[in-house]
């Protein structure tokens, strides 16, 4: 199994090697400002399970000071959203946008509702979870 990703200018390719553990639609602020979008839909991936195949040299990140698990990683040359690895919990947190192949998961659920952004309204029907699952 392989499922590959990257950015937009095709700088930075990556590869998931291992069945996801989870997915979920992030609406929290941090979430939405650095995709500027409603909300974020995250992949989890075991981190033996991930690796960039082309450009982790243009893997850039910010994570704020006060943040216990965000980090904002992107591509240097366009911007695009990136994975990041989460050390304390030991898995690759993927931006599902960034995906090139069906990773064989949808997200599960919607978290951080209670910080969503005021002018969207969350249709689907999966649990809704006011801070983190």
């Amino acid at each position: 199994m392989t499922i590959r990703g990257s950015c937009l200018c095709g700088t930075v390719r990556y590869e998931i090697a291992q069945e996801p553990s989870w997915a979920h639609n992030c609406h929290c602020s941090r979430c939405r400002k650095s995709r500027g979008a409603a909300f974020a839909s995250n992949l989890f991936v075991p981190r033996e399970g991930f690796r960039f195949s082309h450009g982790e040299d243009q893997v850039r990140s910010y994570k704020p000071p006060e943040a216990e698990r965000f980090t904002n990683a992107f591509c240097a040359i366009c911007g695009s959203s990136l994975p990041w690895l989460s050390e304390a919990r030991g898995v690759v947190v993927v931006p599902m946008g960034g995906l090139d192949d069906h990773p064989g998961v949808v997200p599960r659920a919607n978290i951080f509702v209670e910080s969503m952004a005021p002018w969207f309204t969350i249709t689907d029907d999966l649990p809704n979870s006011p801070g983190r699952p």
